[in-house]
């Protein structure tokens, strides 16, 4: 198999794909809404602690760019719990480190093909540039970038509530009741506020994720009676599954699996009520391996 040997040299088609800067953050109505590709749905798993980090920000960023842009105060409540979130993973460890690591990686594979003939130059450059000015806009927060947020008293005191079920109600929270209460642009601009500590951060995650989901393309597979395995070989750097099965289908993928090798299980799904069982037929997916 050698779906990872390509994931390097897939970024050639990447570089002459890109038309536009990545750093445009996805509308609402995108985000809302999961992935299709060619009536394709999109199953990912993670293969390292990195790529779950940053799939867990990416899952949490946008649904506060969501639920920022709606009016409604639940709205407001779920965009400021998305961010309490972000920040629990936040300090957790030094993501800010991993992501300017990452950007370096990404920067030198793309860097490696400026010399070839058959890669749209201008296009090419674009990216790098962008990925560069990621970095800087990391490298200019520091260190305490979250200092802000932590320091808030406000965010605090949702946060302590937050860990019992019910704890941010009204009677529970009078100020954080009254805050919602307050008008859709006071609102937005304290979360606009609260968002741009992050924002250089998260919107270069989404960068990361893009440029790693588009470096290989997805191939015809089998799985034998619903099981695929794998194993990947040791010197590649391989961080991302990607399975794809025709939309309305009833089987879904249960992805185990790490850097050395991953494991497809095909379940069958009817309704809440029934436990999901694999499946006994052959299933023919595609997938790629980033």
């Amino acid at each position: 198999m050698r779906e990872c040997n390509r994931a390097d040299r897939d970024s050639v088609a990447l570089a002459l794909a890109v038309t536009q800067n990545t750093r445009m953050v996805r509308a609402a109505s995108t985000i809302a809404s999961p992935d299709v590709e060619g009536h394709l749905f999109e199953y990912e798993q993670p293969l390292n602690e990195r790529m779950r980090t940053f799939m867990r920000l990416e899952f949490l960023y946008q649904q506060m760019l969501y639920n920022c842009e709606l009016e409604a105060d639940w709205a407001t409540r779920a965009a400021t719990s998305s961010l309490l979130e972000i920040l629990a993973i936040l300090n957790r460890g030094d993501i800010r480190t991993d992501v300017h690591k990452e950007l370096d990686r990404q920067i030198e594979i793309l860097k490696g093909y400026q010399s070839q003939p058959a890669v749209d130059s201008a296009r090419l450059d674009t990216l790098i540039k962008t990925l560069a000015a990621s970095r800087v806009e990391l490298q200019a927060i520091g260190t305490h970038f979250l200092q802000s947020l932590k320091d808030s008293a406000f965010l605090s005191a949702i946060k302590n509530r937050s860990s019992i079920p019910g704890g941010t109600c009204e009677f529970d929270l009078p100020e954080y009741s009254h805050w919602l209460r307050q008008p859709y642009a006071r609102r937005q601009q304290d979360l606009q506020n609260w968002l741009a500590a992050i924002q250089p951060l998260c919107d270069a995650i989404i960068e990361l994720l893009w440029l790693i989901r588009e470096s290989a393309q997805p191939t015809d597979k089998m799985a034998i009676n619903g099981m695929y395995q794998h194993n990947m070989q040791k010197d590649l750097h391989c961080q991302l599954l990607r399975v794809l099965l025709p939309t309305g289908s009833p089987l879904f993928p249960e992805i185990s699996g790490s850097q050395h090798r991953f494991t497809v299980r095909f379940l069958e799904w009817s309704t809440i009520e029934h436990r999901a069982v694999k499946t006994g037929h052959d299933v023919g997916f595609k997938s790629s391996i980033c």
